[in-house]
């Protein structure tokens, strides 16, 4: 098929062994996905992605197959699944889901996407984005909690300014900061080409393609996480505290990136690096949050704080096949067994930190990596989409990783044409 086109590069075929197998569970997940989904949007992106996916199985199965030659072409590459990936099992559905919400299609979109347009409504009118609760006349629910910082409503102004169409949608406003803000990472670290195993963990991996049209709000999270990053990379504690300081005050998960990145510049860049970083914390959280919160404090506890932890007037209907949601499904005994467990990884995370904390912007993607997935696994109620912000962080430790290796005076040319880790 493909071989018969061209073969691949000599020193492609042992990275495509694994290239076949990351496809394949790739293949597998989209399957599964259109096939037992409970939500039509995801089977719409599943149905459109799957095409994606199963190209680059079969491109790099191929490529295994004919075996290495000289001869090297666009549709050989290791990147062609990438770039398909991205227009077929991203772009794509993301445009068909925006545009059938406004023809008032009721699966177009995850709860994430009218929250947050319905947030900044509320504060736009209300000088808030949290329903006050008792106001309701009934039990709350769910769906009338807004379990953001009111960081977030920013994505919700061009709906409330300009009104419905298929450019007001807060996933267009989601893809376009996320997009952003990658790019001004990619600026920070310099000219390089990227792994391909990093672009497939940040870009092919189904985890962002899903979310990215689905529901957009974790997209915003860890590309202001890989910013923090290459800004930690370049020695920048104080635009790295405030990146962090933004994503905190859009949502709660990024709080862990937060505490290693806070410890990474104590580590790396000393005291009043971190006096900086601190400070810098401390002032915009202050600026981002205090307004909204002095408005109506017990709203703005109730959702942002005891709603996302389990202890709100509802709980999140957060459930996912993972370890710590099936250990809590069997009982009252299941659920204290899932924290204890979860409370065991928060040690070992901490004893970690301390004994060896990350001195390498690698090492502190890898640490919040690592918790993240311990956390994510262990809880006992989460969704499995919240997987994104380990996959993608585990890709940026190894384009990290990768500078970190270059010589300080190597030249853009030569970092080019330096081998990338597979």
């Amino acid at each position: 098929m493909l071989g018969s086109v061209a073969a691949c590069p000599p020193a492609d075929i042992r990275a495509r062994y694994l290239d076949v197998a990351v496809y394949l569970v790739c293949t597998v997940f989209a399957l599964t996905t259109l096939a037992v989904a409970p939500f039509f949007d995801y089977r719409v992106w599943a149905a459109i992605a799957l095409p994606a996916y199963l190209f680059g199985l079969v491109q790099s199965a191929a490529c295994v197959a004919a075996g290495p030659t000289a001869e090297d072409r666009w549709l050989t590459s290791r990147r062609a699944p990438i770039a398909v990936i991205a227009l077929v099992g991203m772009v794509i559905p993301l445009c068909v889901l925006v545009i059938t919400r406004v023809r008032r299609a009721p699966w177009s979109e995850q709860p994430e996407v009218w929250v947050v347009e319905r947030s900044t409504q509320l504060l736009l009118r209300h000088g808030t984005p949290y329903t006050d609760l008792a106001t309701l006349g009934r039990p709350a629910m769910v769906n009338d909690y807004t379990p953001y910082g009111p960081a977030m409503t920013v994505f919700g102004l061009p709906r409330a300014l300009f009104g419905v169409s298929p450019l007001t949608d807060a996933r267009i406003a989601f893809a376009v900061f996320a997009i952003a803000a990658v790019a001004a990472a990619l600026w920070l670290t310099g000219p390089q080409r990227l792994p391909v195993r990093a672009l497939q963990l940040v870009i092919a991996s189904p985890m962002t393609a899903l979310i990215v049209a689905v529901s957009g709000d974790d997209v915003v999270i860890v590309a202001l996480l890989l910013l923090a990053l290459a800004l930690l990379y370049r020695a920048r504690p104080a635009l790295c505290a405030a990146v962090l300081t933004v994503a905190v005050s859009m949502k709660l998960t990024a709080v862990p990136a937060l505490i290693v990145i806070a410890i990474a510049v104590l580590a790396m860049l000393g005291r009043r690096a971190f006096g900086r970083f601190a400070v810098t914390v401390l002032g915009l959280g202050a600026v981002l949050n205090v307004p909204v919160l002095l408005v109506d404090p017990g709203s703005f506890v109730e959702h942002v704080i005891r709603f996302p932890i389990g202890l709100g007037k509802a709980h999140s209907p957060a459930a996912s096949p993972l370890p710590g949601n099936l250990i809590a499904r069997l009982g009252p005994a299941g659920h204290d067994v899932s924290l204890a467990l979860l409370a065991a990884a928060g040690l070992a995370m901490a004893i970690w930190l301390v004994a060896r904390p990350p001195r390498t912007s690698t090492g502190a993607a890898v640490r919040i990596a690592v918790g993240l997935t311990g956390a994510l696994l262990l809880a006992p109620a989460t969704r499995y989409g919240y997987l994104i912000y380990p996959i993608v962080l585990f890709g940026a430790a190894i384009a990290l990783r990768q500078l970190d290796q270059l010589p300080a005076d190597m030249t853009v040319e030569a970092a080019e044409r330096a081998p990338a880790l597979n």
